[in-house]
């Protein structure tokens, strides 16, 4: 795959020199005069490196590494600083910068680094690729996939609240994705080398879910022959997720308030307190507010759970994410079913981000291997509904996004193939906040 440099400067004359000899010197260069440009082209799928002075009008260099690092940790950003800036490019490394290169520089030392960092990248774009393959995401961006700005903002509170040792209550639609969100939570704390309990309120068998959660000693009750432990001993020292917790029983859901309180637990049978060292995290997809206000909910318990609220967004709400989505699970349901890769046309990527998906990301991998297999992808999906001039905007992103991924990234054959010109497409892709690199982790040449 082709690695591509991305090179920001404000300055013309030293922006053409640069990139004149880099290319001299064999490597592939896109220049830009500003950040905010770079970050239409530099995210998680970019197979490459980025270089930025750090002096620039509007958002400067740091301002453009500190955006990178969010979306992509392992993005090498190389900053360009006068002798004066030095210990500012220090701090910067600090904040997640490969590296940086003072003014003047000889384009012999700006090639070492850049073939570092570019084989650094290489060896990234491979293992996710790998990991994809395998049906394995043990990083964020891998995890919750997408440039929209709700999924953005969603990773964004994850990096912020997975490290802390907060309760929280994680809410979404049914297949949104919140029981991936509160394991990236548990593995981003101090805790992800401990247990991760997920426990299913709504399949708790009545008779038997005191026992099942605090466990019991023997003699507790008839049948009791041995002690046992409950599922809250059994994650001690990590994580609780307590999946659909509107699902509990009032009467347990006071004795759930207890342990949240206390963090101590009791067997059945018993009157010795247990030490409880967990974290809760619970989810809904029903709203625990209303839950509480009809009284089939404890509020008291809602106050203690939502320390801090996740809210997971439908793919209704980021529609330009859908191709991106479809295609990775396209892929992982080929690599599942141990037949040939296919690739879907623009006109189906487009029909796809048309639809609603009210069963979300699992209708959507459920579409995917249907299609993998050769069936009928819209069997379960039903039509949207939007005004007519949301309509006419959205077919037209979803076309572009469409024939972006169909094609690799490659914008010549993206333009040739819709009978537009460049600049048409370069202003289309900016009216829709579409970016090839984030549509597809795929070829990163327009020639």
């Amino acid at each position: 795959m082709k690695q591509t440099v991305l090179l920001i400067d404000d300055e013309e004359a030293m922006r053409r020199s640069t990139e004149q000899a880099l290319e001299l010197a064999g490597f592939t260069v896109h220049s830009l005069p500003s950040a905010e440009q770079a970050l239409g082209f530099a995210g998680p799928g970019f197979n490459g490196a980025v270089i930025s002075d750090i002096r620039m009008p509007g958002m400067d260099g740091l301002g453009l590494l500190e955006r990178l690092v969010e979306t992509d940790r392992e993005l090498p950003v190389i900053l360009i600083t006068g002798h004066a800036e030095v210990s500012l490019a220090v701090e910067a490394m600090r904040r997640g910068a490969y590296d940086f290169i003072e003014k003047p520089f000889s384009t012999q030392a700006l090639a070492a680094v850049l073939r570092r960092a570019l084989d650094h990248r290489g060896l990234v774009i491979e293992n996710r690729r790998l990991r994809a393959a395998a049906g394995q995401r043990d990083d964020l961006e891998a995890r919750l996939p997408g440039r929209s700005a709700a999924v953005i903002d969603l990773r964004r509170f994850v990096r912020t609240l997975g490290p802390s040792e907060a309760d929280a209550l994680i809410t979404g639609p049914t297949g949104a994705g919140k029981e991936v969100v509160a394991l990236a939570m548990h593995d981003l704390s101090p805790r992800a080398g401990r247990p991760f309990i997920a426990i299913n309120c709504a399949a708790l068998p009545a008779q038997m879910i005191e026992s099942e959660l605090f466990g019991h000693e023997a003699g507790a009750f008839p049948g009791a022959m041995r002690p046992r432990f409950g599922r809250f001993e059994h994650a001690r020292g990590g994580t609780i997720l307590l999946d659909e917790i509107g699902s509990m029983p009032l009467d347990l859901q006071a004795r759930l308030l207890r342990v949240l309180q206390d963090r101590v637990i009791t067997r059945l049978g018993s009157n010795d307190p247990i030490p409880l060292d967990v974290r809760f995290l619970a989810t809904s997809k029903a709203d625990l507010a209303q839950a509480a206000a009809a009284g089939t909910f404890r509020q008291d318990l809602l106050y203690r759970l939502a320390v801090a609220t996740v809210r997971v967004p439908p793919l209704s709400a980021r529609r330009e994410d859908i191709p991106l989505l479809f295609l990775k699970l396209v892929r992982e349901a080929a690599a599942r079913h141990g037949v040939e890769d296919r690739t879907p046309d623009p006109e189906l990527l487009a029909d796809l981000s048309a639809l609603d998906w009210p069963g979300n990301l699992r209708e959507l991998r459920n579409a995917a291997d249907r299609f993998v297999l050769g069936l009928d992808w819209m069997e379960a999906a039903g039509p949207a509904t939007p005004r007519l001039p949301d309509r006419v905007a959205g077919f037209e992103r979803s076309v572009i996004a469409g024939a972006i991924a169909a094609h690799g990234g490659h914008l010549r054959k993206v333009y040739e193939s819709l009978g537009i010109s460049r600049k048409t497409l370069y202003e289309k892709m900016q009216k829709h906040g579409l970016d090839r690199h984030l549509i597809l982790e795929g070829d990163d040449s327009d020639g």
